[in-house]
């Protein structure tokens, strides 16, 4: 199984993922593990509307919202720093942070935070030409950009446009593995930065844990991408880690109304009004401690 456009989807990884408030205390012991994403005048309606899930290419649209309603403060703390970048020497390393640092750019763009936001353009121009990237896809947005900061959607636009060419150059070279070390970067990196700014098991917000939840359908796409390119070592390394941690995700259910549920096997969509989950505070906090392990092997030099 092939995801579409891997790279060129990595910059919109972290935004499906909801914002929450600082996590605090421990867990109370009355906490019921099951959360719903139904409305409740959802069944009043003769015909509600449908909401998608994105189980292997993911979009901002909703998360935006869940964002704003939170009202979350930026912080730097979370970024992978450029200093790093230096580092970076082998191209395994080189190719699964140039997927992190791309993400990490989808971060900044949130906050609209022009000038860091091309500090994490240059470096990612700067990681992928380890890889053999062509300057040319990322120096011309670069001049761009400079020539006006205004624009943070054109900012993020063009860099959609500069790893849809980073794409096409390394299939065309033979070197999709590359890609999917890229592609598992950046949704390693969009999950470290949901489940260290998004959970709080004191308060939990139902619609941010179902986004959680709904990632075990994108690990197994992930999973299932990665299959393709065993003949890289490194990438039956963390084909290893992510099975681990699909065990935590194979814990819960999702469950859909009958009848509610439909799947469009060639967008990669789930369409429901909504759906039920029962996983709990203990499996959220072993997914959230896994991934912030196995970060912390990605990035660290």
């Amino acid at each position: 199984m092939k995801m579409k456009r891997p790279l060129s989807i990595i910059l919109l990884l972290l935004l499906p993922f909801a914002f929450s408030c600082k996590q605090g205390g421990k867990e109370k012991e009355s906490f019921v593990p099951t959360f719903s994403t139904y409305k409740s005048d959802s069944l009043k309606k003769d015909q509600p509307v449908k909401n998608e899930i994105h189980y292997g290419i993911l979009t901002p649209v909703e998360i935006s919202t869940i964002f704003n309603r939170l009202g979350i403060p930026y912080t730097n703390d979370i970024l992978n720093p450029l200093t790093n970048k230096d580092e970076y020497l082998s191209s395994s390393k080189a190719s699964i942070n140039t997927g992190i640092y791309g993400v990490d750019f989808a971060y900044l763009k949130i906050f609209g935070l022009g000038q860091q936001m091309i500090d994490y353009m240059v470096t990612i121009r700067e990681m992928s030409n380890k890889l053999g990237i062509p300057d040319s896809y990322l120096t011309e947005p670069i001049k761009k950009v400079q020539n006006d900061m205004s624009e943070p959607d054109t900012i993020f636009l063009l860099m959609n446009d500069a790893y849809t060419k980073m794409e096409t150059h390394l299939r065309e070279g033979g070197r999709e593995s590359t890609a999917g070390l890229m592609v598992m970067g950046g949704w390693i990196e969009a999950m470290y930065i949901a489940t260290q700014l998004v959970y709080n098991p004191q308060k939990p917000d139902a619609e941010v844990i179902q986004k959680i939840a709904q990632q075990k359908y994108t690990l197994t796409t992930l999973l299932s991408f990665l299959k393709n390119y065993y003949d890289d070592p490194v990438v039956v390394y963390y084909s290893k880690k992510l099975k681990f941690l699909k065990n935590y995700f194979d814990s819960f259910d999702i469950y859909f109304e009958k009848g509610d549920l439909e799947i469009d096997t060639a967008k990669q969509v789930l369409r429901s009004t909504g759906s039920k989950t029962t996983v709990s505070i203990e499996t959220l906090n072993e997914i959230k401690d896994y991934i912030a392990s196995l970060r912390a092997e990605m990035v660290k030099p």
